[in-house]
């Protein structure tokens, strides 16, 4: 038996990397998805591709930073589905270089989308999943959200606030009796588009682009970077009730770098 069956979940930054992956992989184990972003061509095949093979999706375009955008999705979602069980707050930007480099704007634009967005969505989310009977929020963090790194210090303090956010949250929803965990999830270097929104420069590499690999092979043991599916199986296992126990935690999938 599929270990999300009969479960409805939004994923954001659904169209590459970590999202589409986790689209695909709760959509695999039976959850009806609505997949969200701003890449409406990325989108597209995420929903086709999932449809195509037997599961359930349905793609909407969504700017994670605007309130509006959060009250429209999750109202399509209860006029359409009727109910929420999961929400994955995934969708995250980062820029890198000094911080003596880094713009107000540019700051501005990571806390809006990384941390601003997770709030948004919890908000926004919560009333329609405790009319549903409770579910589980994972919140996409990063090994930047539990230890700082040169050249990222505005994507550092997205993540780190992003870490904290949940657990507040999480102690929140279990005194309150929301009936919801609310968890986070921290990545180490994984292979995904992310990576070719930074140049080189920023993090003092040679080159024309920055390459996931060579950032693994310098840093995490074994010296290979991650899969998007890799932290996808993590997302899955905190949907499902084999972490009903979970709360407030860091689920952090990075072959040991941070340990």
């Amino acid at each position: 038996m599929a270990r999300l069956n009969g479960k409805v979940a939004l994923v954001t930054g659904a169209a590459s990397g970590i999202g589409r992956a986790t689209a695909n992989t709760l959509a695999r184990e039976g959850a009806r998805v609505i997949a969200t972003d701003v890449n409406d061509s990325g989108l597209q095949e995420v929903v086709d591709g999932i449809n195509a093979s037997a599961g359930s999706a349905r793609g909407l375009r969504q700017d994670v930073t605007s309130e509006a955008d959060w009250q429209k999705i999750v109202d399509d979602i209860a006029a359409q589905e009727g109910e929420l069980h999961v929400l994955v707050n995934n969708a995250g930007i980062a820029w890198a270089g000094s911080i003596l480099e880094m713009s107000l704007a540019d700051w501005r634009r990571q806390q809006a989308v990384n941390l601003e967005g997770v709030f948004l969505g919890i908000r926004t989310s919560v009333p329609l999943m405790r009319a549903s009977g409770g579910g589980s929020i994972i919140n996409i963090s990063s090994v930047a959200g539990l230890r700082g790194s040169p050249s990222l210090a505005g994507y550092c303090a997205t993540k780190g606030g992003v870490r904290l956010l949940t657990k507040a949250v999480a102690r929140e929803s279990a005194t309150a009796g929301w009936n919801i965990r609310v968890n986070s999830v921290h990545p180490g270097v994984i292979d995904t588009d992310i990576w070719q929104t930074v140049t080189p420069s920023a993090l003092n590499l040679p080159g024309n682009a920055v390459d996931p690999h060579v950032i693994a092979a310098a840093g995490t043991p074994g010296g290979k970077a991650g899969r998007p599916e890799d932290i996808a199986n993590g997302v899955l296992f905190l949907a499902s009730e084999e972490s009903g126990y979970m709360n407030g935690s860091e689920l952090v999938i990075d072959m040991g770098s941070s340990a």
